[in-house]
């Protein structure tokens, strides 16, 4: 008796299964339709709704997506950088001056130089105003050019280019030797043998005749440089020069100086100078020997 019972629970159990293995299936189907649905349904609410379950960031994050924090970063370390900088060109005794290097120099002291420049050492090199040195160096009397320039660490250079004779005005006593602009160079006793002599009317310096005789000895060849003995303009706008061998170059003004230096330079060729012989070339266009 006990075995009967439980006999017909197992068939009751078995009809069970069997009669739900039939209709199962298409409640299996129906159950994959609502799933299927589930998602069409999510879908359509994307559309009717804003979805805030896609696109979201996290909290904190910028909008293009970079990190605040690492752009804060970033901005203090270059603001520290450029506080370094600054502290090492303004503040720090690093790049300061020590020293005051000039070059160039043959008859100007160093010393006046260094003293004509006026930058005290110590001073930062970024604080030098350059353009303030170079003018006072500038106004040596034996200085033509000057360039003053910040050598990093720790040095001032100061470039110059010194004014050289070119002329030999006659004096009561003795030679000055005096460059382009009627500037004393220096004096001689002698009569120097590389500088030819020139005569002027009035004062030396800013001499309009030394400026033109100055123009004919530096762009007259080498073979007609040897030869002139004296330049005279004391004529004024009439230059005369006279030649070693005792021949004479009319040179009229003091304009076109190189094409003159060339139309001579084929005169001679083709005459050789000689004693009493007159070279015309104060129109280059004319020029004639006589």
């Amino acid at each position: 008796m006990g075995t009967e019972p439980k006999e017909k629970k197992g068939k009751k159990a078995g009809k069970g299964a069997s009669a739900e293995d039939g209709p199962g299936k298409t409640r299996s189907r129906k159950v994959k339709k609502p799933a299927g649905g589930k998602k069409a349904g999510n879908a359509g609410a994307g559309k009717g709704r804003p979805d805030t379950n896609r696109g979201t960031e996290p909290q904190g994050a910028a909008p293009d997506g970079s990190d605040p924090w690492k752009l804060a970063f970033v901005a203090l370390l270059v603001v520290g950088l450029v506080c370094v900088v600054a502290w090492l060109l303004m503040g720090s005794r690093l790049l300061v001056v020590r020293e005051v290097a000039a070059e160039g120099l043959e008859r100007v002291p160093e010393q006046e130089v260094v003293q004509a420049v006026g930058v005290e050492t110590g001073t930062p090199l970024i604080r030098v105003d350059l353009n303030a040195a170079e003018s006072r160096v500038a106004d040596l009397d034996l200085v033509e050019e000057v360039e003053v320039t910040r050598g990093w660490p720790a040095t001032l250079r100061v470039e110059v280019l010194e004014r050289r004779p070119v002329l030999a005005v006659p004096m009561e006593e003795g030679y000055r030797l005096v460059d382009g602009d009627g500037i004393r160079i220096e004096d001689s006793d002698t009569r120097p043998g590389a500088q030819p002599l020139v005569n002027v009317s009035g004062e030396v310096e800013g001499n309009a005749g030394v400026r033109a005789a100055a123009d004919i000895v530096e762009s007259a060849p080498d073979s007609l440089l040897a030869q002139i003995q004296l330049v005279d303009a004391s004529e004024g706008g009439e230059i005369a020069v006279r030649l070693a061998d005792g021949s004479t170059v009319e040179w009229g003004g003091a304009a076109e100086t190189e094409e003159k230096s060339d139309v001579l330079r084929v005169l001679m060729s083709e005459h050789p100078p000689q004693e009493g012989q007159v070279y015309d070339v104060s129109d280059p266009g004319l020029a004639i020997v006589r």
